[in-house]
């Protein structure tokens, strides 16, 4: 993923204790994600979460699904330090590693999983790098895994709130490759790599949740 100008209010994340990073968007919305995936991920298996920022959605994740077997990844070497000290709380919690979703062939290296999470990041990078995040993902999925995708996301084409409407609109000026993609664009591009839609759930903020699913054998 290229290096991207993004305005100050996106990506926010300050130092606390230590290594240990917090940012206020998952402070605010972990609680709302954890019960999220106690309701539609595995109990168990191998799970991924890419782009894992500071560490705090994996640590409550890990907490709230002690079944499931975490492994994050971060390409940023300060956040992955931040990651590892929450992870170092859990017993379900590999290292982190570097890693950049929106580069081609990482399913390779990091298949086989029941479970995909993937937060806040689609409105930062560009249409074709989400695309590539979404093949990747399927293709990384065991039969009947599940991918879980959140953010803020148009609806129809349309942006429904003016706080939407200001941070599309900053980001796009920042970077014309970014902003909020369209819901519909999302699920047609899951669909086409041949997972299932299991639910669109409405998250607070005006956020969105997808979850699909990879048929099984």
């Amino acid at each position: 993923m290229s290096k991207r100008t993004l305005p100050a209010n996106a990506s926010v994340a300050t130092r606390a204790e230590g290594a240990r990073m917090i940012a206020p968007a998952a402070t605010r919305n972990t609680e709302a994600l954890s019960d999220l995936l106690a309701e539609w991920a595995p109990t168990a298996g191998q799970a991924l979460e890419l782009a894992s920022g500071t560490g705090q959605h994996v640590s409550a994740f890990a907490r709230k699904l002690p079944g499931l077997v975490w492994q994050p990844t971060e390409i940023e070497p300060e956040r992955r330090s931040s990651i590892d000290t929450y992870a170092a709380e859990h017993a379900n919690i590999a290292n982190s590693v570097e890693l950049d979703a929106t580069a081609a062939g990482w399913h390779e290296k990091y298949g086989e999983r029941d479970l995909i999470v993937l937060i806040n990041l689609t409105h930062l990078i560009s249409w074709q790098e989400t695309q590539t995040i979404l093949t990747e993902a399927a293709k990384a999925l065991n039969p009947r895994g599940r991918f879980i995708l959140y953010g803020p996301f148009m609806r129809s084409g349309e942006l429904t709130s003016d706080g939407d409407q200001r941070f599309h609109d900053a980001l796009v000026q920042q970077d014309a490759e970014i902003g909020y993609k369209n819901d519909q664009d999302i699920i047609g591009c899951m669909l086409e790599q041949g997972l299932t839609l299991v639910k669109t759930i409405e998250m607070p903020a005006n956020n969105l949740a997808f979850v699909v699913e990879k048929p099984g054998l």
